[in-house]
């Protein structure tokens, strides 16, 4: 999968223009606040999702101007492809191959992508809100049924809470909480089960990438700590009575507390590292290595999945690598091709192969 192609008109703070990226390594340069990282976003959008800085569509319109346009011709599925992303207040349209698409969720079986920023460099000494997002995003990719099943799970959940907050003012309410119940283990055994599913195939390649970049000194094992005590090898059925189980021993808790106390909104992801918690023992830069490892083992399920290698956007990563990982991001992830921002002049001469752009003011050169 290669970029040929990005044009971007009314989008943010660049001017309009038209880049044709190199097929390899690609430096976006320049100083802070100068629209680097509107340039990873905006290839972003094309994998059909929103944009990685949680903005909103209307906040992406260039200043002054009531639309933005983005065109991207690539090459994917053994065929030169184009798409096009159109957003105003009124509407918005996709355009895929120059056939209009009612949802971005298709651009998603044409174009993939992994993106790597400051944030998922502190993915492990986080909180686990953050190692459930990184996860869920990563499913989503590979599942488009996924994101609807999380949506579907997370109003239970509001629902459910709801009840529990209510039931002090309408103990009357407590009986109708078997049917909040009963959705929530369908729902979230399904949920748990494309959660142990991923974890498996992640676990091999984020070891492999973990041996290479601390020189076979560490052993990287990623596993999953449930709080409905279900295991990677249950069955869907076993996943609903394990779920149904704790539900129903957690009750007294949970009308105490107005909050739903087990399911998959309260789990975690578990990053050991010869055999320790990497969060807990884990120094800075071993805890990098193993981020930057499951981020690679990111893109090589998309590459096994789909048959091709997505592109790989790193947001300003590099300063806070040191130079063996800055090496390894630039030189040694195979054919992918990167995008890459950074501030340090250093790293724009870093890379081994490809192209660079600068940026300043919203003019990218």
């Amino acid at each position: 999968m290669i970029v040929q192609s990005l044009q971007f008109e009314n989008y943010r703070n660049l001017e309009n223009n038209r880049i044709i990226p190199s097929e390899s390594v690609n430096v976006i340069y320049g100083e802070n606040a100068n629209g680097k990282t509107n340039l990873l976003e905006a290839l972003w959008l094309f994998c059909g999702g929103h944009s990685f800085r949680g903005s909103k569509e209307s906040e992406m319109i260039r200043f002054g101007e009531n639309y933005f346009r983005l065109k991207m011709d690539f090459y994917s599925g053994e065929r030169e492809q184009n798409a096009e992303i159109f957003f105003d207040k009124n509407k918005k349209f996709i355009r895929l191959n120059g056939v209009d698409k009612s949802s971005s969720s298709y651009l998603t079986e044409v174009f993939s992508a992994v993106v790597f920023s400051p944030e998922h460099l502190s993915l492990i000494k986080r909180g686990p809100n953050v190692r459930r997002r990184f996860l869920d995003a990563a499913i989503c990719q590979h599942r488009i049924r996924y994101a609807s099943l999380l949506a579907d799970y997370n109003r239970i959940i509001n629902q459910r809470n709801a009840l529990l907050k209510d039931s002090f003012r309408h103990p009357e309410l407590r009986d109708t909480l078997s049917i909040w119940d009963d959705s929530l283990i369908v729902i979230g055994a399904q949920i748990l089960r494309e959660r142990f599913d991923y974890i498996a195939a992640l676990r091999e390649p984020a070891s492999r990438y973990h041996s290479g970049i601390s020189s076979e000194s560490e052993e990287l094992f990623i596993g999953y700590q449930c709080t409905c005590k279900a295991r990677e090898t249950d069955a869907v059925q076993e996943i609903r009575e394990k779920l149904r189980t704790s539900l129903k021993s957690s009750q007294s808790e949970d009308f105490h507390t107005g909050a739903t106390s087990v399911g998959p909104h309260r789990d975690d992801l578990e990053i050991m590292l010869n055999g320790i918690s990497a969060r807990r023992f884990g120094s800075q830069g071993q805890q990098r290595s193993a981020v930057l490892s499951m981020k690679l083992s990111e893109a090589e399920l998309l590459y096994q999945k789909n048959g091709e290698r997505p592109i790989i956007l790193l947001d300003d990563v590099l300063s806070e690598l040191d130079n063996k990982r800055q090496d390894f991001l630039l030189n040694k992830v195979g054919d992918y091709q990167v995008f890459v921002t950074c501030c340090e002049e250093s790293n724009k001469e870093q890379f081994q192969k490809g192209k660079v752009f600068f940026v300043k003011n919203g003019v990218v050169e």
